[in-house]
């Protein structure tokens, strides 16, 4: 019997997709009556959380890039106060029935805290929402071209090839930290199960050492914008959500929409956000905004654009478009694009070559036939690519009942 459940995450508060799945399940387990607690990097701080009754310990850190650089080299190889954090709870108040899931560990966590869990590892279940787990980078990319990466990390390629965004100097201190990572916890060894969000990331984290028999895929939740189908055809605007940083290709949306003369509305927030402003005026910022407030924009919608500079594993804000009935424009190297294209439900492209993106905006404001046969296809022939709350929720106790099964058996 599952007595307690720990989800450990570097962030309390959703800026991105894996933060508000962990959070997301922390409010179906409290729903359906399981005792919680929530580790966490930074401050802890939300209200949401202590409503539910759950125990939040909090580390009170912010991400390591805002913080000084020698406090980043040092505390991202090994945070030494994450570490101790997680194994004084473990000591106080780990039981027989208690699992840990980890989501996010490397914008404030660091590897760290694998030294603790590895005393757990029979209760622990991995999620992969990106590719940290394996690769230097995290996202099997060359982050200056977007290239996507076919080398074996920590490999003497890998090693060798200059594929930050900064400099090589920064690559290596990646690496430096992905060997941090292998000594503390060998994923080859009796390995937990790790949860990949799209079928397509198994030959990536393969490549980087997991087994195969403990990759499960399991697709994120998905709650659509709107329960009816959005006439897309009757619409203008082109909408991107997500946090305005280089990876999600904020600026990318802006010059091409610019290019195509589209109206183009930008929901979320981030550090690209006050230049984005400045040299995009023609450009509708909206602001970080909760669900219920974008649905009622998501209903003026032509198409969802996801301009991801880097694979994209997955994406959820796709596919609640998707299941709302918005065409989607992928960047091409978007995990979910070949599914998008194959039901007729988007188009993709290299998000980088703006006159290509500018004409995938300009085909669709141009073709309102076009544009309601994809609609349809969105809101009908796409419910595949996502899991309901529910069975998704059914899927992780699952999968903690497996770990506690196999705990007790050993």
């Amino acid at each position: 019997m599952i007595e307690r459940i720990v989800v450990v995450n570097d962030a309390s508060v959703a800026a991105g997709g894996a933060t508000g799945l962990a959070l997301a399940s922390v409010e179906a387990f409290r729903q359906r009556g399981y005792a919680t607690t929530y580790l966490a990097g930074d401050s802890g701080e939300n209200a949401a959380l202590t409503a539910m009754g759950v125990e939040v310990v909090a580390l009170g850190q912010k991400r390591l890039l805002s913080s000084p650089a020698a406090s980043v080299i040092l505390g991202a190889l090994y945070n030494q106060p994450a570490e101790r954090m997680i194994s004084a709870w473990i000591d106080r108040f780990d039981t027989p029935g208690t699992v840990y899931h980890l989501h996010g560990w490397a914008q404030i966590f660091s590897p760290s805290i694998f030294r603790p869990l590895s005393r757990v590892r029979g209760r622990l279940v991995l999620s992969a929402h990106d590719f940290f787990l394996v690769c230097p980078n995290g996202s099997y990319s060359f982050l200056k071209t977007g290239a996507v990466c076919a080398l074996t990390p920590q490999s003497i390629a890998c090693i060798a090839a200059n594929c930050d965004r900064r400099s090589y100097a920064h690559k290596l201190w990646r690496v430096a930290r992905q060997a941090v990572r292998r000594m503390t916890f060998d994923l080859s060894r009796d390995p937990p199960p790790v949860l990949a969000i799209h079928e397509r990331m198994r030959p990536f984290l393969e490549r980087g050492g997991v087994p195969a028999s403990a990759i499960q895929p399991l697709l994120n939740p998905v709650r659509p914008f709107t329960l009816e189908r959005v006439t897309a055809e009757a619409n203008r605007e082109i909408v991107f959500i997500g946090r305005l940083e280089h990876g999600k290709g904020p600026d990318l949306a802006c010059a091409a929409a610019r290019e195509a003369g589209a109206t183009l509305r930008v929901i979320g927030d981030g550090p690209m956000g006050p230049a984005l402003k400045q040299a995009y005026p023609d450009v509708i910022f909206s602001g970080r905004l909760p669900t219920a407030e974008i649905a009622p924009l998501i209903a003026k919608a032509r198409a969802l654009v996801m301009p991801s500079r880097y694979p994209e594993p997955y994406g959820l804000v796709a596919t609640e478009a998707l299941w709302s009935g918005v065409p989607v424009i992928a960047a091409d190297t978007a995990f979910l694009a070949p599914d998008i294209v194959e039901r007729g439900a988007g188009v993709s492209c290299e998000p980088r070559d703006t006159a290509r993106l500018a004409a995938a905006m300009s085909a669709l404001l141009a073709d309102d036939e076009g544009t309601k046969a994809m609609s349809v296809a969105a809101f009908e022939r796409t419910r595949d690519l996502g899991s309901t709350m529910d069975g998704w929720i059914d899927a992780l106790l699952g999968a903690y009942r497996g770990r506690l099964e196999s705990a007790r058996g050993a």
